[in-house]
């Protein structure tokens, strides 16, 4: 899930649960939704080495608000262990429609969080993006191309690199499935086992969702983010490709 033990430097605008409500502003309809997602993370039991330190639980809230200028999304990520909370990952992002009926917008966020180990590196990524739905909106799709602009931290260098994100909703089976998602490419610092040094990259997230909706407000289901050059290891390996399955339920408030 969008570092949760890791370096979880984007999680684009419109994620998951809320991709269809949040497309909804390109029809500039007045929409506010939230929702609270409990994920049971498998990810150290698969790779019991590499990543032993990765959280159990990881707690999710998501907010999305639609205007008639575009929309508003802000969600926060909690993860869990057995001591207690040991990190918490945000994005706030902003999006100007480019005209009543066009699909482009203007899109701004800011990514950041702490972790046991310090803070995540800020992002502040601008640029535009294409918003697109089927004529009932059970399938949205956005595009966006960004400048991502990594500000200086305490271990960190400033560093200037593009991302591409795909997000995707697809609800389906008379409306009792939810399939949804995004897919981050970035160029950025690839993590590494030995800290030395810093060494730039293409990196590569996904989060894929399937949800069974047991009533309008409560679904069950799983997410499993797919990573290459994401993760940072607990141990000396050349491992970079991941995929950490969850189980989760899902909260519409």
């Amino acid at each position: 899930m969008k570092k949760k033990v890791i370096n979880r430097l984007f999680k684009a605008s419109m994620k998951g649960g809320l991709s269809l409500l949040m497309l909804m502003s390109v029809a500039t309809v007045k929409t506010y939704a939230q929702n609270i997602q409990v994920h049971y993370d498998f990810g150290r039991h698969l790779y019991s080495s590499e990543q032993s330190d990765r959280q159990k639980l990881t707690v999710t809230y998501e907010t999305f608000k639609a205007d008639k200028l575009g929309s508003w999304f802000y969600f926060v990520d909690v993860d869990l262990r057995n001591e207690g909370a040991s990190g918490a990952y945000t994005e706030v992002s902003r999006e100007f429609n480019l005209g009543s009926q066009s699909p482009f917008a203007a899109h701004i966020e800011f990514d950041g969080g702490l972790n046991l180990y310090g803070s995540f590196q800020n992002a502040i990524l601008v640029g535009p993006a294409y918003n697109g739905h089927s004529a009932d909106y059970s399938k949205t799709w956005s595009v966006q191309l960004l400048y991502k602009q990594c500000l200086k931290g305490k271990d960190n260098k400033a560093l200037a690199g593009v991302q591409l994100t795909g997000v995707w909703g697809i609800n389906f089976g008379g409306g009792k499935w939810t399939f949804s998602g995004y897919a981050d490419f970035w160029t950025g610092y690839i993590p590494k086992w030995d800290a030395n040094g810093q060494k730039k990259g293409l990196l590569i997230q996904s989060e894929p969702q399937l949800w069974y909706n047991i009533t309008k407000n409560f679904s069950v289901g799983t997410e499993f983010e797919i990573s290459n050059n994401f993760i940072y290891p607990t141990c000396e390996t050349t491992k970079t490709f991941y995929f950490n399955p969850t189980l989760g339920v899902k909260f519409n408030l």
